[in-house]
């Protein structure tokens, strides 16, 4: 009777599942709803697993007293009944302790003696001007400071939060004893700042300690520090941080640059581990990084660097708009799903007036948990399950009830509209997630991406000469593969193994002054048995050390010499699995293929625009596919021996004012609604839903 996370795949007791999750914050909700809303949950929306964050500022509202986790002191406070309802109805639990959560309560849920406002001992957050990094409820009100992590006196009182959730909260209620089967630690980075810019954290006194204490770790010496950057140092402690793109000349001007980036990919593993550490919770641990912005990516890339945080697994959010109508928010999604294999924990179900009134119908938010599951994500979670009503005004004085609007069940209990699309989406990933996972995506090359260039590109902004490009690079190739209709793969360079990069016949890389020298080997390697290297600029003629080395550069020019080095904006297929791509004939709609290694089985996503009119034809490896649905509708299809089997089809989108007779067709093997309405078929069982 295990748990653990394998390659980003949460596996329970030896079975690989998409994780199906949804929300829950109890702590909105009268307890006396508690399982009545849980149970509506399993029975209505088909779900196992509830999430739902820990909020601490309202089991500890006050400084000199105890947390209370069992209602003493209110009824809503009991999250040990909680959990024992959970378990008592048979769900398993995604735990999530924070210490911030944001999820709309007041200072994101930190408690206000937490403040540096209210306590001067406690160190605040500082951005690369001295300001403090400020938290905002919204509806007008003015920011508060954050604490800064490594403050000794917030980083005494926030281990002593964690270790109690854990001592007096999760003890004996972890899988398989309990329901609890992870722990998500933090959110969206670590104050919901994962994407902000590397100028707007840490420049606090504890943050800079750390971040000379990692130079100090990296360079060794200053003699080796100063050479490295062209300067003359006589401590640790006089290095300063880059505050302002200044210039850089040449590479050693760079460096700095990319050690900020470095910096803070280590920073943000060091806060999650000694957080995780605190709560002492034997299950695996995962986060929920927000995706990129659209001028921040590069930021987001030096961040956000999975595979340094070791018993640490990777997870993404949404919240960044609708995807099948702007190709901004697609881009940045798909880039979160594809940067590490790990389950999408946060979709918004049920948040129109918040965020956009395409929310309110079922279709939008479908049309999103299918792209994150195509482009990688191996789990989707409903944010919120049901919508709650009873708070203390403590918790949100900005929001007003229900929270939220229009999730799938009601704040009264009741099923809505959106609930049948819920639960047919998680019945046919019951049913067909495993060998779902088993499925490799069929895929048409990969972009691997260096992260010490996009620590340089964030502060340089786009388009200087002479600068290496790194998330410029990326969203160029994103788009152009998007329009070409064809899938890729993303790799980080530092760590891809051999054998990944040799399942791909062609890689396209950012180019610049230097590079790691195990990472030239290795592409001169590939290129040395037949794969392509797309170079996006310059060859480096300087290794990570910036000492000379030119085995990327020479593996390069000998390609040139025979004609046979690509350059970008070549799009070449490679169908990895073995089996051709398939490819939109008509009508606007992306397309994601995944084949199963050793059986004729083939998952097809089709994502409809929200601006396409008439079916969408899909050229597949058995046969041309035909699928009606709604605008800004979507599509999973299950193909086995070449045959049309399992599906969902959605045929409505009343925000788009799109009502169609879903239908789907390949070869002789057709299905349709008799009236408008979204069609499913699982375990051969036909459902429509009005």
């Amino acid at each position: 009777m295990t748990i653990e996370v394998r390659d980003g795949v949460t596996v329970i007791d030896g079975r690989p599942r998409v994780l199906v999750t949804a929300d829950y914050p109890y702590y909105r909700d009268d307890a006396a709803v508690w399982e009545d809303r849980l149970r509506a949950m399993r029975d209505e929306l088909g779900i196992e697993v509830i999430t739902s964050y820990i909020p601490w500022r309202h089991h500890q509202p006050e400084a000199g007293s105890a947390p209370d986790f069992t209602g003493r002191t209110h009824p809503s406070r009991n999250v040990v009944g909680f959990i024992e309802s959970c378990h008592r109805l048979g769900l398993k639990l995604v735990a999530k302790p924070g210490p911030f959560i944001h999820a709309e309560v007041t200072y994101g849920g930190l408690p206000d003696w937490v403040c540096p406002s209210s306590d001067p001992s406690i160190e605040p957050l500082l951005d690369a001007d001295g300001a403090p990094s400020l938290w905002s409820d919204g509806a007008g009100r003015p920011g508060r400071p954050l604490p800064a992590p490594f403050g000794p006196a917030f980083s005494a009182k926030v281990t002593e939060w964690l270790s109690a959730v854990g001592k007096l909260v999760l003890d004996g209620a972890t899988h398989p004893d309990g329901p609890v089967i992870l722990m998500q630690i933090a959110n969206e980075g670590i104050y919901t700042n994962g994407a902000r810019a590397l100028s707007a954290y840490d420049y606090s006194p504890s943050g800079l300690a750390f971040f000379r204490e990692r130079l100090r770790t990296w360079y060794g010496t200053l003699d080796e520090y100063d050479r490295v950057h062209s300067t003359t140092s006589t401590s640790w402690g006089d290095i300063e941080p880059p505050r302002a793109w200044t210039g850089a000349d040449g590479p050693e001007g760079m460096r700095a640059y990319a050690d900020w980036g470095r910096f803070h990919a280590e920073y943000t593993a060091e806060v999650y581990r000694r957080w995780a550490d605190a709560v002492g919770c034997p299950v695996p641990t995962v986060v929920n990084l927000n995706p990129p912005t659209v001028e921040g990516l590069d930021d987001w890339l030096a961040r956000v660097r999975p595979e340094i945080w070791h018993d640490i697994e990777y997870g993404f959010t949404n919240w960044m708009g609708v995807v099948s109508t702007d190709p901004d928010s697609q881009a940045r999604y798909v880039i979160a799903a594809k940067r590490a294999p790990g389950p999408n924990l946060e979709e918004n179900w049920g948040f129109s007036v918040l965020y956009d009134e395409a929310y309110a119908d079922a279709t939008t938010s479908y049309h999103q948990t299918l792209l994150a599951l195509a482009a990688g994500a191996t789990g989707f979670n409903v944010y919120t399950g049901a919508g709650t009503s009873g708070w203390l005004p403590d918790l949100d004085t900005a929001h007003t009830p229900p929270y939220p609007d229009c999730s799938p069940i009601s704040a009264d209990g009741t099923a809505t509209e959106k609930a049948p699309v819920v639960r047919v989406l998680a019945d046919f990933l019951a049913l067909h997630g495993e060998e779902f996972l088993e499925c490799r995506p069929v895929v048409a090359g990969a972009f691997g991406v260096y992260a010490p260039y996009a620590g340089i590109a964030a502060w340089a902004g786009p388009g200087r000469d002479g600068i290496p490009r790194c998330g410029g690079a990326l969203r160029d190739f994103h788009d152009r593969m998007r329009e070409a209709g064809l899938d890729y793969a993303l790799l980080d360079l530092e760590t891809v193994t051999a054998e990944r990069l040799a399942s791909h016949t062609s890689v396209t890389v950012s180019g610049g002054p230097f590079l790691h020298r195990h990472v030239q080997d290795l592409l001169a390697g590939y290129a040395a048995s037949g794969g392509r290297v797309v170079l996006d600029g310059p060859a480096p003629h300087l290794d990570e050390d910036l000492r000379p080395y030119t085995v990327l550069a020479d593996a390069l020019a000998s390609a040139e010499e025979t004609g046979s080095r690509p350059v970008p904006g070549d799009v070449l297929e490679d169908a990895g699995s073995g089996a051709p791509a398939a490819r939109v004939v008509s009508g606007h709609a992306d397309v994601f293929l995944r084949v199963h290694p050793s059986r004729d089985v083939q998952y097809l996503t089709v994502l409809v625009q929200s601006d396409n009119d008439g079916p969408v034809r899909v050229r597949t490896p058995h046969g041309v596919l035909e699928v009606a649905g709604a605008r800004g509708g979507a599509a999973v299809v299950r193909l086995a021996g070449g045959v049309l089997d399992d599906f969902v089809v959605k045929g409505l989108n009343g925000f788009l004012d799109s009502a169609v007779a879903a239908r789907i067709a390949l070869n002789d093997v057709e299905s349709q609604a008799d009236r408008p309405a979204d069609l499913g078929r699982v375990g051969g069982a036909v459902r429509l839903l009005y």
